[in-house]
């Protein structure tokens, strides 16, 4: 029987569920093998009975947490996409202001007390919440490593994440290092598996995949070192997406 697949959004833009739609007709191969059953942006139709369970997005409410664990309590496999639900994202930036001085910046004197929609706490990663059993990063996701996520879970086998920089897919698609056009990039740091999407269109890599597991912090001191670039600098840089070193 196929394996019943759920889609799921939280706090989030849809961009890395956009990303599985962007499939276009290669969807037609992965629907061969998985049944779709739940999938807001792109069907009607909803059902709770699914196996596996695919969470985009950060939570940021109490209702967003309860919501978030009785999908983990139905699901045999949760796969968090995207940043936003990796590592909380560019949303758990706020996590650095006083919850109360955020929603003031934000709404001003609107009438928010009591409502539940606006009832929030810090910005949570979903392995924050509930157990995670995949990860695929980015922001948003790279549809073909999804699709070959899919793929494996179809068949029972857990799928593994590239533990090299994005500077090998640099080196296989003979870009010039964007340090070397005076740019700044974190891929000697971050992991693979976006085929090196931003340096290849001349713009740095943002660190949205997370660190490798193997961290070589003493070569990347020696890049900044050689282009004139601090520790701290790179590291206020990293931060945008708020990863922690968690091995995912």
């Amino acid at each position: 029987m196929k394996p019943k697949v759920a889609f799921f959004d939280f706090a989030s833009c849809e961009g890395c569920q956009l990303q599985v739609v962007n499939l276009e007709e290669k969807i037609l191969d992965l629907v061969d093998i998985v049944q779709v059953v739940s999938f807001r942006e792109a069907m009607k139709e909803h059902s709770n009975d699914y196996d596996i369970a695919f969470v985009e997005g950060s939570i940021m409410r109490p209702m967003d947490e309860e919501r978030l664990i009785r999908i983990r309590t139905n699901a045999k496999i949760l796969v968090a996409i995207g940043a936003c639900a990796c590592s909380g994202g560019v949303n758990k930036l706020r996590n650095k202001w006083p919850l109360a001085d955020v929603i003031a910046e934000v709404y001003g004197d609107a009438r928010i007390e009591g409502n539940p929609y606006f009832d929030v706490f810090p910005t949570k990663a979903v392995r924050e919440v509930v157990a995670v059993d995949v990860y695929i990063p980015g922001c948003p996701i790279d549809r073909n490593e999804f699709a070959k996520t899919v793929t494996s879970l179809a068949f029972g086998r857990k799928p593994r994440l590239p533990n090299y920089p994005v500077c090998v897919e640099c080196k296989k698609n003979e870009n010039i290092c964007v340090f070397e056009l005076g740019q700044f990039c974190l891929g000697p740091i971050t992991r693979a598996g976006c085929n090196a999407i931003c340096p290849s269109n001349g713009e740095g890599c943002d660190g949205c995949r997370g660190f490798l597991e193997d961290l070589r912090v003493n070569a990347m001191k020696d890049i900044l070192r050689k282009h004139n670039v601090s520790l701290d600098q790179m590291m206020k840089r990293f931060n945008l997406y708020n990863y922690k070193r968690e091995g995912y």
